[in-house]
């Protein structure tokens, strides 16, 4: 699986542990992020990501800043991007099953490493369950067709 990756500097080294973590799954990983820790705009990167997974560059994505949730609402407004801000491994589960998230994201200053790792774990794991999911799925994609 193609990964893509983004962060801001508040970011950087969760992100550098996270890359080397979905490396060690076996999966490929894009670094659309800085790497750096001067201050710099989530946005940006959120697009890139957005952009990246809506293209078919990437498979799916992963976004971090400092609580996730900046980055999510910029990737958010890409056409066809479903992001959420995951805290806890249920939500990183169900994201994927119920809401077929293509991206998410999560907080470097709310969520340690360890945990970080434990949410991307499963979140790439888990598989979406369609039926009256797709439903659900399909009426998001009409609000966003409403513009």
């Amino acid at each position: 699986m193609r990964v893509a990756i983004g962060n801001d500097h508040a970011a950087t080294e969760l992100k550098m542990e996270i890359m080397e973590y979905v490396k060690s799954l076996g999966h490929e990983v894009i670094n659309f992020g800085t790497d750096g820790h001067e201050s710099c705009n989530y946005p940006e990167f959120g697009e890139k990501v957005g952009r990246a997974v809506v293209d078919g560059q990437a498979d799916c994505g992963i976004l971090i800043c400092g609580t996730g949730v900046g980055i999510s609402l910029a990737a958010n407004k890409v056409k066809g991007v479903r992001c959420g801000v995951c805290s806890d491994t249920t939500t990183a589960h169900l994201i994927k099953e119920h809401n077929n998230a293509n991206v998410i994201a999560f907080g470097a200053r709310i969520v340690g490493s360890e945990l970080a790792k434990d949410i991307v774990k499963t979140y790439l794991e888990a598989e979406f369950m369609g039926g009256r999911h797709q439903t659900r799925v399909d009426m998001i994609h009409e609000i966003e067709e409403k513009g």
